[in-house]
């Protein structure tokens, strides 16, 4: 079906002259909903949230970067639920354990896939590289924002469904998110 979001991502890709992944996402910004695909079948639907500012490749937005990325890196492999990442560094913490005042701010939770943009001009290359802006997909503190704009340009997901992501999802599979 043409308007399912796989068929977007495999337009995509054919646009971008990439081979898609066997195992897919597709992260849709207006309706704040990730969709997880293997080999075209649809495996499960999460809510998650994306940023609080409008969409926007470039980089200091703070606005969640659209188009073609790859999952490059898989950081927290074995950290247990809810530990909270500083630089993609585990921080021997986990969220509730914080002071309050850390507590208030949006933290990076529980797993990150690091994602890396493959749209050269758009989100990868000089003033918009999703890479090196270190836009994620993660679990957050806040999970009761969840379904909402809510961070800053990175996907947010609740803790357990990151880490069920975490685990279906291999380094090299692409991650189309979809601007409107």
């Amino acid at each position: 079906m043409k308007s399912s979001p796989y068929y977007r991502f495999l337009e995509s890709c054919r646009e971008a002259g990439v081979m898609p992944s066997r195992i897919c996402l597709v992260a849709s910004i207006s309706e704040q909903r990730l969709f997880l695909y293997e080999d075209g079948k649809s495996l499960k639907e999460y809510s998650m949230s994306s940023s609080k500012r409008p969409p926007s490749c470039q980089e200091n937005s703070f606005g969640t970067p659209w188009g073609l990325h790859e999952v490059s890196e898989k950081i927290g492999e074995g950290e247990p639920e809810g530990m909270v990442f500083k630089g993609r560094v585990p921080m021997g913490l986990r969220f509730w354990e914080c002071e309050p005042d850390e507590q208030e701010k949006n933290l990076i939770t529980t797993r990150i896939l690091r994602l890396c943009g493959l749209e050269v001009g758009l989100n990868a290359g000089q003033g918009c590289d999703t890479f090196e802006r270190m836009v994620y997909l993660h679990g957050t503190n806040h999970e009761d924002k969840i379904g909402q704009p809510a961070s800053a340009g990175c996907l947010q997901l609740r803790n357990k469904e990151i880490l069920e992501v975490f685990e279906i999802v291999p380094v090299g599979s692409l991650l189309y998110i979809e601007k409107g």
